[in-house]
């Protein structure tokens, strides 16, 4: 399984910001001691790409360095060369790994899930919106019109990509996070399953059970973009939810199969995980990434 990272592109942060960067180049070095997975530097989104799902005057306003002191505080990032090209190679490791699961069966990026960026501002950590610009991206270099289904399971409702996504029928937004959790004002998916603080394995997995069934019913997906979030794991310090981690790998075979079962490829992105202990955090996501490597249907190269 192709996996592409972005890690080494540095986003410099004060002491003791919040955001767990370091989780990044520690997953990396733990999917570096996975046989059957091939790490891949992540390539550069372009301009015309991120434009799929921005407005033009944000995109400018990021690549130039405008951005006011507000909107830099809903990113919750400062303003630096730095994070412009991460947030550029994060957009284009999912856009590769979309490319790489149409003819794999399976492809991870080792971050992304970019879910709170709207078309016109950045919020809670996400400068762009991976998800909507890779199905948009997809979507035009195929050679058939590709309906793509986005599995959100970040325990955060992807907010952004349900307002980026509202009018287009061709992608199907479906969110399944904690109700009472961060962002405190929703957008409407496609489909939301809101979950209850201290959720637990048995409700969460029939939840989603539930869930999938219902995009099967009401849409017919070509290609999945699944945001495996490790924030829903009982251990992490936002999620507020109680599921441990034989349930998130559940939760991952679930998606797995199902995609399996349509026979259309998947492309996983990391999106949340703010563990207390960040080496637990690591170990849920490098589960993740691990198990979708199972579900890789042709040898690369």
């Amino acid at each position: 399984m192709r996996a592409f990272y972005a890690d080494h592109f540095v986003l410099p942060l004060p002491d003791g910001h919040r955001f767990p960067m370091a989780k990044y180049s520690l997953l990396r070095e733990a999917v570096a001691q996975m046989p059957n997975v091939e790490l891949l530097e992540a390539p550069s989104a372009t301009d015309r790409q991120i434009l799929l799902a921005h407005d033009v005057a944000y995109v400018q306003s990021v690549l130039n360095g405008t951005l006011t002191a507000q909107a830099q505080r809903e990113i919750g990032f400062p303003w630096t060369p730095g994070m412009v090209e991460r947030s550029r190679r994060s957009v284009g490791a999912t856009i590769a790994a979309c490319k790489a699961a149409l003819q794999d069966g399976v492809s991870a990026n080792l971050a992304g899930g970019t879910h709170h960026a709207y078309r016109y501002k950045g919020s809670g950590f996400c400068v762009f919106n991976d998800a909507a610009i890779a199905a948009r991206v997809m979507q035009r270099s195929h050679t058939s019109a590709l309906n793509v289904a986005i599995i959100d399971l970040d325990v955060h409702q992807g907010n952004g990509t349900a307002s980026v996504l509202a009018q287009d029928e061709s992608i199907f937004t479906f969110s399944m996070h904690g109700e009472r959790n961060f962002p405190f004002r929703k957008e409407p998916s496609d489909l939301d399953i809101g979950l209850a603080d201290d959720t637990t394995d048995e409700a969460y997995l029939n939840a989603l059970d539930q869930g999938l069934d219902e995009l099967s019913n009401r849409f017919k997906p070509g290609f999945i973009i699944y945001l495996g979030g490790a924030d829903i794991h009982e251990g992490d310090r936002l999620g507020r939810l109680k599921v441990s981690k034989q349930g998130v790998l559940e939760r991952d075979l679930k998606v797995f199969n199902f995609a399996k079962r349509q026979q259309i490829g998947v492309a996983v992105v990391m999106a949340g995980g703010y563990g207390h202990d960040i080496t637990q955090t690591v170990s849920v996501h490098a589960q993740t990434i691990e198990t979708a490597a199972r579900f890789t249907t042709t040898q690369h190269g």
